[in-house]
């Protein structure tokens, strides 16, 4: 993998983050879903031990992308656990309440 896949694979991820950003934002659950399995595919190149190591502008670059990958992250995470609790909830209110 050159330095040039392993930006693209990383463009790839966030750019999928953002998508499921904006699905999670306009409750698309199949959406979300969908771009999860999609983003988890990209990421495996990054796991497969073949990524070499960057140095210079595209580290920055690297390092730039991987920091709006955590905050996409981290805003999918405030829109579904307020819903995922609410669900959480209602499946373990007695019969006779939901």
């Amino acid at each position: 993998m050159t330095s040039s896949e392993v930006l693209a694979m990383y463009e790839n991820i966030a750019d999928m983050s953002h998508q499921m950003v904006t699905a999670a934002r306009s409750s698309d659950w199949d959406g979300l879903s969908k771009l999860e399995g999609q983003c988890a595919n990209e990421a495996r190149g990054a796991t497969a031990g073949a990524v070499p190591a960057l140095s210079g502008a595209p580290r920055m670059r690297k390092i730039d992308l991987l920091k709006q990958i955590l905050a996409n992250d981290r805003e999918i995470r405030n829109v579904t656990e307020p819903w995922m609790t609410q669900l959480s909830n209602v499946m373990q209110a007695p019969q006779h309440m939901r």
